[in-house]
């Protein structure tokens, strides 16, 4: 192996150590690129130790009394209530019979499983709060306006192709720009 020389003289033990930092650095390096890439990996297929289902992954409120814990047993306090069934949650983790959620405010907190379901909902959530939002007749911005819809309006997701979701609620069915919800996942499908 030959170094380029640039007229500093180094005995061989000197070169020995210098090249043996190289390989320790080198070494440190692909070890730390394989972590990263394993834990990215890990994240994007986490699932929950309980359930076996991914996390995170939406769920939504299946009673209309729903305490939500600081921690995953009864032991811990009640936080705050949900007083309406059929909200999206999201389950970030997974604890026992416990299921940690976050909600569309950002808040969180421990739930007990069975106050959940997997029935899909969303709430309308443009970025501007001001703005209606337009329920259309087929999955494009060019279709027949059937409806516009409030920012908080709770919808049933029966589909959605990644891009628009087809939803459901009282006075309207149709599909809507799936960014302007919360509840489903950009670029998600759901059949």
């Amino acid at each position: 192996m030959s170094l380029p020389h640039d007229g500093t003289n180094f005995g061989i033990g000197t070169l020995g150590i210098l090249c043996g930092m190289r390989r320790s650095s080198l070494l440190l390096l692909g070890l730390a690129g394989a972590f990263f890439a394993t834990a990215h990996a890990l994240a994007e297929t986490a699932t929950g130790p309980k359930s076996g289902l991914p996390l995170p992954r939406f769920v939504s409120l299946k009673p209309d009394h729903v305490n939500v814990r600081g921690g995953p047993t009864r032991d811990h306090e009640v936080t705050f209530v949900y007083t309406r069934a059929g909200l999206p949650v999201e389950i970030t983790a997974e604890s026992d019979n416990w299921r940690r959620i976050r909600d569309w405010e950002g808040s969180e907190g421990w739930v007990y499983h069975s106050l959940l379901s997997g029935r899909r909902t969303a709430l309308v959530n443009p970025k501007d709060k001001s703005q209606l939002v337009p329920v259309y007749d087929k999955p494009d911005d060019g279709g027949m306006v059937l409806a516009k819809l409030q920012a908080g309006v709770l919808a049933a997701v029966k589909r959605c192709t990644g891009l628009w979701c087809r939803v459901a609620g009282a006075g309207f069915d149709g599909w809507v720009a799936q960014e302007q919800l919360w509840g489903v996942y950009l670029n998600e499908k759901v059949e």
